[in-house]
């Protein structure tokens, strides 16, 4: 999927939250600057958060709480060991039964992550942007099955 613009870019990631149901685990993929953070400035946007998005990249998370959802946005650039993955609790907020992880960089976690239920792959290209999205569960196949 091509995307013109950080407004494309977030208008995906809102109308990808518009189909999640927690508990859910979304992996976002990419280089510096491809749209990770974008997609979820979108995504937490449309849940209802009406302040700034900023980039985890240095608290590692930022969590959001709704009515419904309580939404971790994981940023692991800066992960030296999967093992600190440990002191941030990302088992135990990806088992929670009202939680959706936005994690980027994940392959940064190694094993240490929770297997997740969709991947997005950004990449650049000139101005545009490509994303490509696979499911990992039924559950991802389902929302994928939505877009």
């Amino acid at each position: 999927m091509q995307l013109e613009g950080e407004l494309a870019t977030q208008d995906l990631g809102a109308q990808v939250a518009k189909l999640c149901v927690p508990p859910l685990i979304i992996y976002l993929t990419g280089e510096l600057g491809s749209g990770k953070t974008t997609f979820a400035r979108g995504f937490i946007h449309s849940l209802g958060h009406t302040g700034t998005v900023k980039s985890p990249t240095f608290s590692l998370v930022e969590s959001y709480s709704f009515e419904c959802v309580t939404l971790y946005h994981f940023d692991l650039y800066r992960l030296q060991s999967p093992h600190e993955l440990e002191y941030l609790g990302v088992r135990d907020v990806s088992a929670e039964g009202d939680s959706i992880c936005l994690i980027e960089w994940p392959q940064r976690g190694g094993h240490a992550l929770p297997k997740p239920d969709i991947v997005f792959i950004f990449e650049h290209q000139g101005d545009t942007r490509n994303v490509e999205y696979h499911a990992e569960t039924s559950k991802g196949q389902s929302i994928i099955a939505q877009l």
